[in-house]
Parts: structure tokens; C-alpha cells; sequence
């Protein structure tokens, strides 16, 4: 600051005011320069940082598609019985009591259906337990 005040010396103008009004101008103008450099700098990290996030939701978009692929590729491999069982349950949000109702089956074949299928699933997709 002391070094910004002897800079500048030959600007001081007497008529225009006191030395020390003058020194807290240039003081008041140097804190206003480095809050305006502080905020663009703060905003220049949002901007990097929302850049960041949309790459992220592009790669979690992309690896999600992926992953319905591979699930759609599996339901696939299910015999008939399986597939529809396993698709009312976890995509129709139905139980497995809902799911004999809806099929017309006992309840223990919808649970052996499933079990299976979901072994099935489970293989293909490489799940480990």
C-alpha cells in the first residue's frame, strides 16, 4: 500500500481533499480490487466445477445405458416363465402373491420361478456374492 501511495504522489491534489482521505481512497480502491478478484475467482472455480458435473452425468448416463443393456440381454436368456414372473415383480412392483394371482399359479411357482430366473440373471451379469 505504502508503495502505491509514493506511485502515485504526483496525482495528490490539496484542493481536492486531505492526504489521509486521499491515502484511505487508494486504500478503499485496492480492497474493492481484491474483493471483485476474490468473487471472479470463485466464480471462475463454479464454472470448472459445473463442467465437471456435466462430464460426470454424461459418463453415469452412458454407464447406466449400458447397464439396461446387459439386463435386457439377460432377461433375454429366461425361459418364458421366468422372465414374465421376474418382470411383474420388479418392474411391475408386484409380490409375489400378486404375481400367481395375476399368472393363475400357486404362489410356491412363482417363487421357484423367480428364484431360478434370478440365479440365472445373477450368472450373466457376472454378480458376485
Amino acid at each position: 500500500m505504502l508503495l502505491d501511495v509514493w506511485r502515485s504522489a504526483s496525482r495528490f491534489d490539496a484542493e481536492l481533499g486531505s492526504a489521509a482521505a486521499w491515502v484511505m481512497t487508494l486504500a478503499h480502491r485496492r480492497a474493492v480490487d481484491r474483493v471483485r478478484s476474490e468473487q471472479k475467482a470463485a466464480e471462475r472455480e463454479l464454472r470448472v466445477a459445473s463442467s465437471a458435473i456435466a462430464y460426470d452425468e454424461v459418463a453415469e448416463a452412458v454407464e447406466a445405458r449400458l447397464d439396461r443393456e446387459r439386463v435386457r440381454r439377460c432377461l433375454g436368456t429366461l425361459t418364458e416363465l421366468q422372465r414374465e414372473s421376474v418382470t411383474l415383480a420388479y418392474y411391475g412392483g408386484y409380490t409375489y402373491r400378486e404375481v400367481a394371482g395375476l399368472l393363475g399359479v400357486a404362489i410356491g411357482t412363482v417363487k421357484t420361478r423367480m428364484r431360478d430366473g434370478l440365479i440365472r440373471l445373477r450368472d450373466c451379469l457376472g454378480v458376485d456374492l
